[in-house]
């Protein structure tokens, strides 16, 4: 049975609210949001998207995704980080994606940044994972302490678009939190892939 932020189907599946009924929208809510994730390529290429996101509706970016892996080169960090002011243009004339100078440059920007953090701390995901927060479910917040601090030291380290809102949905979405609500079918399923799931280590120091 539904509730009010609870969505049923017609074949009885319950979903959260915001899956709507796009088939690629319930897709990604299905089999994509939330589940824990360790790649550093689809890590950056999620944060990226949520800065893209930002003012605009997350299906809008969804179903520009395969335009922007490949306006970025499948999001691969050293390839990115490479991108110059001849590729700002092309950028900004590829009316695939969202053509917002700003979050290019941003992207480019940040793709350099990761380099950085991934030599520090071995990989994306061991720094990412360092942030995540106690296992409790209490709603679903637009910020919290952890995608502040997240933000914070994203900042403190150059990156840009990564606001505390950003940080948070980035965290929901890599599965740093679960946070699908209860009678959620997914939830579970999430609950149980978060149980075995070994979050990566950073390297040692010194």
């Amino acid at each position: 049975m539904s509730g009010p932020r609870l969505k049923e189907d017609e074949h009885g599946t319950v979903r959260c609210w915001w899956s709507g009924g796009a088939q690629d929208y319930v897709a990604y809510h299905d089999d994509e949001w939330a589940v824990p994730m360790a790649d550093d390529v689809r890590l950056f290429e999620k944060i990226c998207l949520e800065g893209f996101q930002a003012g605009l509706s997350w299906i809008t970016i969804l179903r520009k995704r395969e335009n922007f892996r490949r306006a970025f080169a499948g999001f691969d960090i050293e390839k990115v980080a490479r991108f110059n002011t001849r590729s700002v243009d092309r950028l900004l004339g590829d009316a695939g994606i969202v053509r917002h100078r700003g979050k290019i440059e941003s992207t480019i920007n940040n793709a350099r940044r990761a380099l950085e953090l991934t030599e520090e701390y071995g990989s994306l995901a061991a720094f990412f994972w360092e942030y995540e927060p106690p296992r409790k479910f209490a709603g679903v917040p637009a910020i919290t302490d952890e995608s502040r601090a997240l933000s914070k030291e994203l900042k403190r380290r150059g990156w840009s678009f990564v606001g505390p809102t950003t940080a948070y949905a980035f965290m929901q979405a890599m599965g740093l939190v679960n946070d699908h609500l209860p009678g959620c079918f997914a939830r579970d399923r999430i609950e149980s892939a978060r149980k075995r799931f070994k979050p990566p280590l950073p390297k040692k120091r010194g």
